[in-house]
C-alpha cells in the first residue's frame, strides 16, 4: 500500500488509524440541548429537532451566527437575517457545534439572592420568608412587639 487513503483524499502517515465521526452525533439542537445523532446531515431546509420541534437549518445554528451583531451574519456576503429562529435557504448555512447556550438562569438567580439578601428575606416562589415579613420581624425585633408585652 502506497500510504494513500482509500476515498483518494490525500495521505495517511504509517501507523495512523483513520477515525470516522458522524458529525450529527457532536451537534445539538440550538433551542433545547438534545442531541441530533438520528437527524441526517446535511440539514435539509424544514429539518426540526426531535425533542422541541425547532427549526435546524437557522441562523442560530449557524456557525457564522454571533449573537453579538443583531441581525447579522459574520460571512459577509450573506442575506440579513430577518428572524434568527425560522427555517432559512441561506447557502452559507453551516452547522455549529456549540450552538446551543442554556439559560443564564444561574447568574440572574444569584444575583437576585443577593439583592434579597440586601434587604432583607427573600423573593423566590419556594415559599421563603417575604420581604414584608422579614422587615416586620426585623422591626419587632429592634423595638419590641406591643401586641406582646400587653
Amino acid at each position: 500500500m502506497d500510504g494513500r487513503n482509500v476515498a483518494g483524499h490525500g495521505f495517511l502517515k504509517p501507523g495512523c488509524v483513520k477515525i470516522r465521526i458522524n458529525m450529527a452525533e457532536l451537534l445539538n439542537c440550538w433551542k433545547c440541548g438534545a442531541t441530533l445523532a438520528d437527524v441526517p446531515l446535511p440539514l435539509s431546509r424544514l429539518a426540526e429537532c426531535p425533542k422541541c420541534r425547532a427549526y435546524l437549518h437557522a441562523f442560530r445554528l449557524c456557525q457564522f451566527h454571533d449573537p453579538r451583531l443583531t441581525g447579522r451574519c459574520r460571512e459577509e456576503r450573506a442575506e440579513a437575517v430577518r428572524d434568527p429562529e425560522s427555517a432559512n435557504f441561506c447557502d452559507w448555512f453551516r452547522p455549529r457545534l456549540d450552538a446551543h447556550r442554556p439559560a443564564a438562569g444561574g447568574r440572574q438567580q444569584v444575583a437576585k439572592s443577593q439583592l434579597a439578601g440586601l434587604f432583607g428575606g427573600t423573593d423566590d416562589k419556594d415559599g421563603a420568608v417575604s420581604r414584608d415579613a422579614a422587615a416586620r420581624a426585623e422591626l419587632d425585633r429592634l423595638f419590641g412587639n406591643p401586641d406582646r408585652d400587653s
